[in-house]
């Protein structure tokens, strides 16, 4: 059975500095450079999302003046910008597919985006046979909550690896962690 690990939006504009930094961002980005050093070669598939906003619309409503962050945000991950890109601590050298969410409307799971050559995050799942996935990144109460509930609904068994994330909050992150349990997921922290 084959198994992926999924980097979520490990991006600049989600670490320290950034339009959206979440506090550990730029932690989570070292940690996962030394888990990828040593456990890469565990994983069939290793998908690196990113936000990847249009710079010329709201995105659907996503991007306002007056964000209510909860369904509305300040500008961030335009495509093209220094804030779309992976955050300078993160390898991305083990990375076997990249893929853009969010083009032109909100996305917040891994699975609404789509990688370089358009093939869907569930065709690249299925066409490797991958059946369990390992998820780590930004932000715990939302991106990554989104991608392991879809992954999850999808029939595929989830683990987050809890010492490889950073939330928004700790309230709301300890929510979609409980929340990724009882939908059937496990929290763990990564292997050593």
């Amino acid at each position: 059975m084959s198994k992926a690990l999924f980097l979520v939006d490990v991006q600049n504009d989600f670490t320290e500095g950034g339009a959206l930094g979440v506090d550990g961002g730029d932690a989570v980005a070292e940690r996962l450079s030394r888990f990828l050093a040593a456990h890469a070669g565990d994983y069939d598939l290793v998908v690196a999302s990113r936000d990847w906003h249009d710079g010329d619309n709201d995105n659907g409503g996503h991007f306002s003046d007056q964000p209510d962050f909860v369904d509305s945000w300040p500008v961030h991950c335009v495509a093209g910008t220094p804030g779309a890109e992976y955050d300078e601590l993160l390898d991305t050298s083990a990375v076997t597919h990249h893929v853009r969410k969010g083009q032109g409307r909100p996305a917040y799971s891994v699975f609404e985006g789509t990688a370089g050559d358009g093939r869907s995050v569930t065709d690249l799942l299925d066409e490797h046979g991958v059946q369990d996935i390992d998820i780590a990144g930004i932000a715990t109460d939302y991106c990554v909550r989104a991608s392991a509930l879809d992954a999850l609904a999808a029939g595929r068994r989830v683990r987050v690896l809890a010492d490889l994330v950073a939330g928004v909050r700790p309230d709301s992150s300890s929510a979609a962690l409980t929340e990724i349990r009882d939908a059937g997921g496990t929290v763990t922290d990564s292997p050593r």
